[in-house]
């Protein structure tokens, strides 16, 4: 199980971005477990949705110890790492398509805590959203977290600051084109990706037909399906944005993952 949840591939990654284990300067105490156990048992939460106590003891550490383990890698920002050291090894390899990016959001139902807001799409009940921009085959480039009150407008920014400077054979890249649904409709918008040298293709509201804005877009909502394979996500249980976050970011670098090993 542990093996199949964290390949040897991975595993070798979160190395490079793991702490290491503190050392108790009197000695004794219980024996730390393994981090390679620990991650499992953090990727399987994550992608069944259950609870820190549902976690099986074939793990070896319990849903406690992994719950712990959890919230000081995400204090830490070990899974941003993580993800960010993945993509770096695509764009390394070529496989990232500057060429033409879309961004989307997707919402949520929240239970409480920061970052929340009254849903206007879903008669008020509390809710975050998630942000996402994707390159052209869907891999997520840069993601981010808000409340579900948050205009999609308002978030397109920040997601595009997010992008970090990805290694690729041809030195630090931005999107060429960037794709957006009428949410998104926005001369000042339009106006901030030029002048980033980003040629915008947003959707203008009572201009273009709507059945033509997915030619291009459909690939980000793809990935939105995709992160929904994470099932952690479908209803936010966090109480502190940065454990949401940081589950959103684990899906992220599982999409990724398996592109590498294709």
């Amino acid at each position: 199980m542990v093996e199949r949840l964290v390949p040897d591939g991975l595993w070798e990654l979160f190395q490079r971005v793991v702490p290491e284990a503190p050392v108790r300067p009197q000695g004794g105490g219980r024996r730390r477990h393994g981090d390679r156990e620990v991650l499992a048992a953090i990727i399987f939460v994550a992608t069944t949705g259950c609870t820190w106590s549902q976690v099986p003891p074939v793990f070896g550490p319990s849903g406690a110890t992994a719950h712990r383990r959890f919230m000081e890698w995400s204090r830490l920002r070990v899974w941003a790492k993580l993800y960010r050291l993945v993509l770096d090894e695509l764009g390394a390899r070529g496989e990232l398509d500057w060429s033409r990016c879309a961004v989307d959001s997707v919402n949520m139902r929240a239970l409480k805590g920061d970052l929340t807001g009254p849903n206007p799409v879903d008669r008020g009940k509390y809710g975050s959203k998630i942000h996402l921009i994707t390159e052209r085959s869907g891999l997520p480039l840069s993601i981010g977290i808000s409340g579900a009150n948050l205009h999609d407008s308002q978030a397109l920014e920040p997601l595009v600051r997010g992008i970090p400077p990805i290694r690729s054979r041809r030195g630090p890249r931005r999107p060429a084109k960037l794709h957006a649904d009428k949410a998104y409709d926005s001369r000042h918008l339009r106006q901030w990706l030029r002048n980033r040298h980003i040629t915008p293709r947003i959707a203008r509201k009572g201009v273009e037909d709507g059945k033509r804005l997915g030619r291009h877009r459909w690939t980000v909502e793809r990935t939105m399906a995709w992160l929904a394979g994470c099932r952690r996500r479908h209803r936010r249980y966090e109480r502190q944005a940065i454990h949401f976050l940081a589950f959103a970011s684990i899906a992220c670098t599982l999409i990724c993952y398996r592109r590498l090993t294709k």
